[in-house]
């Protein structure tokens, strides 16, 4: 009976038996590519060589999954930027034990070329593991001879003791055949340490400059002692090339007599001497700066086309011992609030906005750079922040809001500097709120400082600044705001530079 109705119906509407026909088939077609959809993800997300044997894999943003599978050539030259940063202040961070059990760092089917000792070239595809950490998300292969055990690279890459640490992110580096007005090369140490009552002060910077593959390039140990609404004591001393020695290996450095050098511990030592710029007598220091563990900034180098500029703080908290003498009058430090980072590349014309403090259990670091084309983009402000366990968040500003009402000189001018500075960013349901009330300030006319160096040894820092003098302030920083829904509050000391 179905069958007859359903026959004469067919015959009596064939056009409209035909479109719902039609419509039928495109539906059940729809529901098959569908279901084939969802059974390829099924099927992806179970695959070990996608997933690696454990629940999250975590690639480069933007990735295509199919492509880092198939290993296609999109794939070819994916990374992720500071891996091992990553793997150590983030995933296998204390600070997630509680959520995160295991991370393996691996690399699958990556195209490397080998060399025979016949000169032949041979494309390969290398898989890249620790095993240790393989075997602890449950992916390790199966062993049929031999051993498959971490060898001395893998344990430098999981955990380095602090002395590899420091040589791996503050050793120093030579400028690219790409890079232009290379005489006006520079790469320098940087420290500070305040004294135990806040009210004085001393920085510390040993500087190479100039095209450091050639022949035209020095160095100059620089000292500044202050006193909070006082006296600037600057010290210096210049060395020719011979007199100098550095690394790409090593953060040591020698300038004849003076040095930093790194001990087993990972703690620095630096010595210097240097005669005051104007007037008869020497500084002399001798420091050991002991980094607070994990408290580090791993470096970042940005460039566009010529331009080149790389930035790393070994140690963004960190306690300095030893002792600092003018003439033999001397003052001691004991665990003294310090800081060290690490500078380098073309700097003529080139100015920037930095600061670090503490801020109770926390310690954070802001900085851009702006280039010396005054067509280029200006870019937002990175601002880092750690506490006790490391790495805790990053934010980006996109400004600065200064407000200018100190008065300081520079020599024979008087000019307007930051009383304060604030900037804040909202990041999800993260916020945060930076206060700094500036305490003190020097101000330094750059042009004139230029003039005054050893013109062999180029000029780092640049003489035609659209903004010329060169801002260092002390001061009281505070910081406000939320990190997963908790409150995050501190203030502290700080030291801050900008341009006017």
């Amino acid at each position: 009976m179905i069958a007859q109705l359903a026959l004469r119906n067919i015959t009596y509407r064939p056009w409209r038996s035909v479109l719902l026909f039609f419509g039928f088939g495109v539906g059940v077609a729809v529901m098959i590519v569908l279901l084939s959809i969802g059974e390829a993800l099924l099927s992806q997300a179970r695959n070990e060589k996608l997933v690696g044997g454990g629940t999250i894999t975590v690639l480069p943003e933007g990735v295509d999954v199919e492509v880092m599978k198939t290993g296609g050539i999109g794939g070819l030259f994916f990374s992720i930027d500071h891996a091992s940063f990553l793997y150590r202040q983030v995933l296998a961070s204390p600070r997630y034990t509680g959520q995160i059990g295991a991370v393996a760092p691996q690399i699958e089917g990556r195209l490397l070329y080998a060399r025979t000792r016949d000169g032949r070239e041979l494309a390969v595809h290398a898989t890249g593991e620790i095993p240790s950490a393989t075997r602890a998300v449950g992916a390790a292969a199966e062993v049929v001879a031999g051993k498959w055990e971490n060898d001395e690279g893998d344990r430098r890459w999981i955990a380095p003791t602090a002395f590899e640490l420091r040589n791996e992110i503050d050793h120093f580096h030579l400028p690219s055949d790409s890079v232009e007005n290379r005489d006006t090369w520079a790469e320098w140490h940087y420290f500070n340490v305040l004294s135990p009552d806040t009210k004085r002060w001393a920085f510390i910077s040993f500087i190479v400059g100039g095209d450091v593959t050639g022949t035209r390039w020095g160095a100059q140990l620089g000292i500044t002692l202050r006193e909070e609404n006082g006296a600037t004591r600057r010290f210096g001393a210049t060395f020719d090339r011979s007199q100098v020695k550095f690394s790409t290996a090593r953060a040591d450095v020698v300038f004849g007599d003076s040095h930093v050098t790194i001990l087993p511990d990972g703690d620095y030592e630096v010595r210097g001497a240097a005669r005051p710029e104007n007037g008869s007598g020497i500084v002399s220091v001798s420091l050991r700066v002991h980094p607070a563990p994990d408290a580090y900034f791993p470096g970042v180098a940005m460039g566009a086309g010529g331009f080149v500029s790389g930035y790393t703080v070994p140690a963004l908290r960190a306690s300095a011992t030893g002792t600092i003498c003018v003439n033999k009058q001397c003052e001691t430090y004991s665990g003294a609030q310090s800081y060290h980072d690490h500078n380098w590349g073309v700097w003529r014309g080139v100015t920037w906005d930095w600061g670090a403090a503490r801020a109770g259990q926390y310690t954070f670091l802001y900085g851009r750079v702006e280039p010396a084309d005054p067509t280029a983009s200006i870019p937002p402000v990175l601002f880092y922040l750690v506490d006790s366990l490391g790495f805790r968040a990053v934010f980006r500003p996109r400004s600065i809001s200064y407000e200018d009402n100190r008065v300081v000189r520079a020599g024979s001018v008087s000019l307007m500097v930051p009383s304060r500075a604030r900037f804040e960013d909202v990041r999800g349901d993260d916020t945060l709120r930076v206060e700094i009330d500036v305490e003190d300030a020097i101000a330094t006319d750059t042009r004139s400082r230029a003039r005054n160096r050893d013109s062999e040894r180029g000029d780092p820092l640049g003489s035609d600044k659209k903004r010329p003098y060169f801002i260092q302030m002390k001061g009281t920083a505070r910081i406000s705001g939320r990190l997963d829904g908790k409150p995050v509050t501190g203030t502290g000391t700080g030291f801050f530079e900008t341009y006017r």
